[in-house]
């Protein structure tokens, strides 16, 4: 994340050690907007040879401020709030996919990347859209609404108490809400992707041809903007969602979308309202067409010329000379060779935006306590941010003079194998995090495996077993076993010993689940049986229910959550907690009992059980730990995000640099629609492979995509190693001579023949 402008009069080889932003979006960085930029026929050497490349509706002059047209302040304001509208709501979409729609992490990781590769998508028809039809204003404000009204629909999917017909807090028609889901990222997708290659361009559009320095500027500031929205919105929508709302406490996601739906509104509002001073175009047509008609044509003719009674010609799209000219064929190989070296990129993206789905689910197993600062998982994406912010004039000031300094020749694809290599070493720093996540999780039953634990809470030892299964186990009041496993076909009853008396009760487990067993001899000998969980809690928060062993005690809440009131040995359902302490309170005998809690971390279970009145203030409680909390801490993720944003810094802006560098003027936007391209195919793997993979450790899936992108490094190192570096702007010079003698000699060709009384061929039908 940087603010560096790109001028006209910087040279390639200024700007391809630099990168730009946390993840790379349609047009949104300074490199990309000068390449939009010089598409939209508005850089000043395009004007100097005499191209004409739009029509400006409003000639007159507009009003300015410190050297600046008013109307750009208008764009980067609508630019801020729409990017803290995109990143706000994507911080938190993987958790809410699954808390919220409970999904499992596989479908939740699929529908997240395919919403992104669709965001991915989409530029290139918002580009057409605004070249070919409405150009890029009415492109904006339409595509704006389109977009404010997803951001709406998504915020009320997530309101719960649109069908919480039993009042519990959690929706009951999730097809409803699953569908608005849906409904609501298809035109967030459209409307993010369909005017990002306008907005940039459209603020570049508003400076005179005098304005050079003022128009770099501007891209600074506008990055600055996008940069400053994608930030702050990552830190405060996961505070947001963990705000508890509704009648029934519980995560916040109606606000964690709410806000963003608001700031794209406003986006909207701020924009239309600087209409009066902008500099409008007419639409002009788009090159993307043109290419694409001139490819199918050639792929046309050589399929009805194939046979070997034709002459071969040296490339393919030689079989168009019979419909284009020879500059627009010579233009159309440049841009196919630099497509072909983007083949291998896909796989660096579907490794990268995984930041925003397994590393944030893995996040959530994670302790997120900083000294005091408490991290949610979905937080942890802002690294990548504040690394960028660090890396990049490092790496431009520091590493690659060094570099340079050592003569070493660094060119642009080979930073970009650099920069892939180093993506992969990141999920190998993942994949190690992992195992050690894995170490530190409870043992949950497997296969035909079930769980049972024993809880003494009598006033005597006792002695507890599953019938036929297990030894007896001595326990002292108060005292709980280990989690004991066993075939769960073969248990049919526990038993609990008291001196000489015995209980015994059914006990009837399934496959895979895990089970308390409480006992006592307070009054009456009793036994009873409770469901425990089988998985880590939600979103890395604590999981708490409550027993007591004694008769009547009403009306038990915890930090504002109801458990209503409990019998002897009765267990209540769980509830979800954050980290820290929380006040206990409860009424026995017509007296309030209140106490803090111990304090809780990240990713704990525990049973309460309350067994004593309080003639005092002060009573005791004991907790039983149904599953530990988290024990890796957060801080081994940023290894990891060190890596992978190291490899972003030297691979993303490089790759545009060099495409730029080896692409014809007036085909950037091509290479940037191909470029993009690549990401939206990226999280298109990512989809894939979460859901038909069958590997089941998540470490392992890790290694499978580093292994990948591995493999691919090499073959694109291969690639790069025989590419030879072209000058677009030489070859069309040397095309535009060729073609230039070729009409003088067919002129001179022309005149002699008239002069020897003969019609040249050409004009036979004259």
């Amino acid at each position: 994340m940087a603010t560096i402008g790109i001028t006209p009069k910087m040279e390639v080889d200024q700007v391809q050690g630099l990168n730009f932003k946390n993840q790379p979006q349609p047009f949104s960085t300074p490199f990309q907007v000068w390449i939009s930029r010089v598409e939209q026929g508005t850089s000043v050497s395009s004007r100097m040879k005499g191209e004409k490349n739009r029509d400006v509706e409003e000639a007159k002059s507009k009003p300015s401020c410190l050297g600046f047209p008013i109307s750009i302040f208008f764009i980067v304001v609508n630019e801020f709030c729409e990017r803290f509208s995109y990143y706000g709501m994507r911080a938190v979409l993987v958790l809410y996919f699954r808390y919220f729609l409970h999904w499992d992490e596989d479908l939740a990781t699929a529908v997240y990347h395919a919403f992104v590769a669709l965001c991915y998508l989409t530029p290139i028809l918002g580009a057409i859209i605004a070249d070919s039809w409405l150009g890029k204003f009415k492109t904006i404000v339409y595509l704006s609404i389109v977009y404010t009204v997803g951001q709406l629909v998504i915020s009320i999917s997530a309101v719960a108490d649109m069908s919480d017909s039993d009042a519990d807090g959690h929706p009951n028609n999730l097809n409803l809400h699953v569908g608005l889901a849906i409904l609501g990222l298809v035109l967030i997708a459209f409307g993010t992707g369909g005017i990002k290659p306008c907005v940039s361009a459209f603020g570049g559009d508003q400076f005179e041809d005098s304005q050079v320095k003022e128009r770099g500027r501007f891209f600074s500031i506008f990055y600055l903007s996008i940069n400053a929205g994608s930030l702050i919105s990552t830190v405060i929508t996961p505070i947001l969602r963990g705000q508890k709302c509704g009648h029934v406490p519980q995560a916040c996601y109606p606000v964690a979308f709410g806000v963003p739906a608001a700031l794209m509104a406003v986006a909207l509002i701020v924009f239309i309202g600087g209409s009066a001073l902008y500099k409008k175009s007419t639409p002009q047509g788009n090159v993307m067409l043109k290419v694409s008609k001139c490819i199918a044509f050639a792929i046309k003719n050589r399929f009805k010329h194939r046979g070997n009674q034709y002459s071969k010609r040296e490339h393919f799209m030689d079989w168009a000379s019979e419909k284009y000219d020879e500059q627009l064929i010579a233009q159309v190989k440049m841009v196919l060779k630099v497509l072909f070296l983007y083949l291998p990129l896909p796989m660096f993206w579907a490794l990268f935006d995984q930041q925003g789905s397994r590393w944030t689910f893995q996040a959530t197993r994670m302790n997120g306590n900083f000294g005091g600062l408490d991290i949610q998982p979905d937080q942890m994406q802002t690294v990548n941010p504040i690394l960028i912010l660090i890396m990049v004039p490092v790496v431009d000031v520091v590493v690659y003079p060094l570099i340079a300094k050592c003569k070493l020749n660094f060119t642009p694809l080979r930073k970009m194998t650099v920069g892939m290599f180093l993506a992969a070493l990141a999920f190998i720093a993942a994949a190690l995090v992992q195992i050690e996540i894995d170490k530190s999780l409870p043992n949950f039953p497997t296969g035909d495996q079930s769980q049972v634990k024993f809880i003494n809470v009598g006033k005597s030892a006792a002695n507890v077993t599953i019938t036929g299964v297990s030894s007896y186990h001595s326990l002292a009041p108060f005292e709980a076993t280990d989690y004991i496993s066993f075939t769960a076909a073969k248990a049919k009853s526990v038993s609990a010993k008291y001196g000489v008396q015995t209980k015994t009760i059914p006990f009837s487990t399934g496959s895979g689940t895990r089970h308390t067993v409480l006992a006592t001899d307070i009054g009456q000998l009793e036994m009873i049986t409770a469901r425990d969980l089988e998985a880590k809690p939600d979103e890395g928060k604590n999981a708490i229910r409550f027993v007591t062993t004694l008769s009547n005690v009403k009306n038990v809440t915890m930090e504002g959550t109801d458990f209503g009131s409990l019998n002897r040995l009765i267990a209540t359902n769980y509830s979800l907690f954050t980290k820290g302490q929380k006040r206990i309170s409860y009424m026995i005998g017509g007296k309030k009992c209140s106490q803090l809690s111990k304090e809780l971390g990240f990713g704990s279970a525990y049973t309460i059980i309350i067994s004593e009145e309080c003639p005092t203030d002060s009573f005791k409680i004991n907790y039983f730990e149904d599953i530990g909390p988290n024990s890796v801490h957060m801080a081994w993720q940023i290894p990891q995000y060190l890596l992978i944003t190291s490899g972003e810094v030297v691979f993303s802006v490089t790759g545009l640099a060099f495409a730029y560098s080896q692409a014809p003027s007036n085909m950037k936007s091509v290479l940037q629609a191909g470029w993009l391209l690549t990401n939206a195919v990226g999280n298109i793997i990512v989809l894939i492979v979460a859901e038909a993979s069958t590997i089941q450790e998540q470490w392992a899936e890790y290694i499978l995509f580093a292994a990948l992108l591995i493999a691919v490094c090499i073959v694109f190192a291969i690639m790069a190693y025989f590419y030879t570096y072209v000058d677009p702007s030489e070859l069309e010079a040397r095309i535009a001579e060729e073609e230039a003698a070729r009409k003088k000699q067919e002129a001179i060709e022309g005149q002699s023949s008239s002069e020897n009384g003969t019609v040249p061929v050409g004009n036979s039908s004259l």
